[in-house]
């Protein structure tokens, strides 16, 4: 999946601040969720604002980090990967220091779609998308259970997957 991202953006919605946005703002959001790729002038048309005004808009939104990127879904079996799992990883009691290593580590592997840091039983679930089951073992095998952090992991195959983004609230 590609994403271009603004890592300006990231860093202050990190700080933890909700953002002010209005109905037009959420208008506009709720339009690119469904088509990112709609045309400034369709989305202004949409919105009831001038097209000068909607580029302003969007360009705010991704300035205050409200929007983090524009993505193209790709169909994994669509491009040989056949097959998704969900692994959820238990980090030794002892190795809690190298928790934020393992999971700079685990970004990095392309099968990796999504990565979780969890508080609960398991400490991350990471969502991967690969060939086949074999590939699903190597990627257990070779990067997680042979790791000193990792004191035990859980596989989970996705049969089915609904993904709708995040829901803006009135």
């Amino acid at each position: 999946m590609a994403q271009a991202t603004n890592p300006a953006s990231n860093d202050r919605r990190a700080a933890g601040a909700p953002v002010e946005l209005d109905d037009i703002d959420r208008e506009i959001l709720r339009i690119l969720r469904a088509n990112a790729r709609i045309p400034n002038n369709r989305l202004a048309e949409l919105v009831g604002i001038a097209a000068s005004t909607c580029v302003a808009r969007v360009k705010s939104l991704v300035a205050r980090g409200v929007i983090s990127g524009f993505t193209a879904n790709v169909d994994p079996s669509s491009v040989g990967l056949g097959l998704q799992a969900l692994i959820s990883v238990t980090i030794r009691a002892g190795a809690r220091n190298l928790m934020m290593e393992l999971g700079e580590e685990i970004r990095q592997f392309p099968e990796v779609v999504q990565l979780y840091f969890l508080g609960g039983a398991e400490d991350f679930i990471i969502h991967v998308a690969v060939r086949d089951s074999a590939a699903v073992r190597d990627f257990v095998l070779d990067n997680l259970s042979a790791h000193p952090a990792v004191a035990s992991t859980r596989t989970s195959l996705v049969f089915d997957h609904h993904f709708s983004g995040l829901t803006i609230a009135p």
